[in-house]
């Protein structure tokens, strides 16, 4: 699809990011109401095992590509680094509300951007480095250490977060010799593998409820991808990224009316200048072309 093209059908590419994040949104309120039914590592195991049957239409591609020796190295040291952030995602699910997780999880772009300046070479103008302190300060807000607990929860989304950066970065270093979706495929692949040890360590067997949610959960995150890479095909990046700001909102209703969880004000303010920030970021780029730079995502990638 040419720029033009892309350019040319905003509504389409703000829509599906609507649908993406409402998917988005729909998987971790369901993480949310396992509660502490099973252990957040052997729910994260589950999650990825139940959804390896969404890969079985890129079967023949991923069997069919030939993978070097440096491929394997960074197809499973992704995994590795993917698991660990996955786990630690689930972790805090059970224990801070969920506008937390969802305005803490727009820190990964900001990860993002720093990484690619630190191992890619990537130069960081003065208005990135002004969006990341803008973004750091919305993660103060979130936080306010000293004027309240920042409990176990809050760190593990601060891990998660640097987690996931890692794991798009080496994304970006793959997709230059294998084709996107044997990337994506294999991540699912590997953090299943890497996951296997730990869930074992804490598996009880689960309720077949509990194993109809988690495929749930799979069934969503896997949609939110797809209707997030129609978005991306629909219209420039600059345009969708705003929309997902929609999902702290509806991450803080459903916490209010369905978990009883209170609405924090300075959460949603925080959340929106990590957002914000993201945002110019990312504007900024659009306008300069620079088609180098790695741009900023804010799929959980979950």
């Amino acid at each position: 699809m040419t720029a033009f093209a892309a350019q040319s059908r905003p509504l389409a590419g703000m829509f599906w990011m609507f649908t993406a994040g409402l998917s988005f949104v729909g998987m971790t309120a369901l993480v949310k109401s396992l509660g502490t039914t099973m252990d957040p590592i052997q729910a994260a195991f589950l999650r990825y095992a139940l959804g390896l049957v969404f890969l079985l239409p890129a079967a023949r591609a991923i069997l069919t590509t030939r993978l070097t020796r440096r491929n394997l190295t960074l197809f499973s040291s992704r995994g590795a680094i993917h698991a660990v952030g996955v786990m630690l995602w689930f972790f805090a699910m059970t224990r801070i509300p969920l506008a937390e997780v969802t305005a803490m999880n727009y820190l990964t772009p900001v990860y993002v951007t720093l990484g690619a300046a630190l191992f890619l070479g990537e130069t960081m103008a003065f208005r990135r480095i002004a969006a990341v302190l803008v973004a750091i300060v919305g993660a103060a807000i979130i936080l306010r250490p000293g004027f309240r607990e920042v409990s176990a929860g809050h760190l593990a989304m601060l891990g998660t977060s640097l987690m996931l950066g890692g794991s798009y970065l080496l994304a970006k270093a793959m997709v230059r010799d294998v084709r996107p979706s044997v990337v994506v495929a294999h991540l699912s692949i590997w953090t299943t593998i890497f996951l296997i040890p730990f869930a074992l360590a804490v598996w009880t067997p689960p309720s077949l409820r509990d194993i109809g949610v988690l495929f749930l959960i799979a069934s969503f995150a896997t949609a939110g991808h797809y209707f997030m890479t129609l978005a991306l095909q629909a219209a420039p990046v600059a345009v969708t990224q705003p929309v997902t700001f929609l999902q702290l909102i509806w991450a803080t209703l459903l916490g209010a009316l369905v978990f009883h969880e209170g609405v924090d004000i300075w959460v949603v303010a925080g959340g929106t200048l990590i957002l914000g920030a993201v945002s110019f970021i990312t504007w900024r780029e659009a306008v300069l072309n620079r088609s180098g730079v790695t741009p900023p995502s804010l799929a959980p990638k979950l």
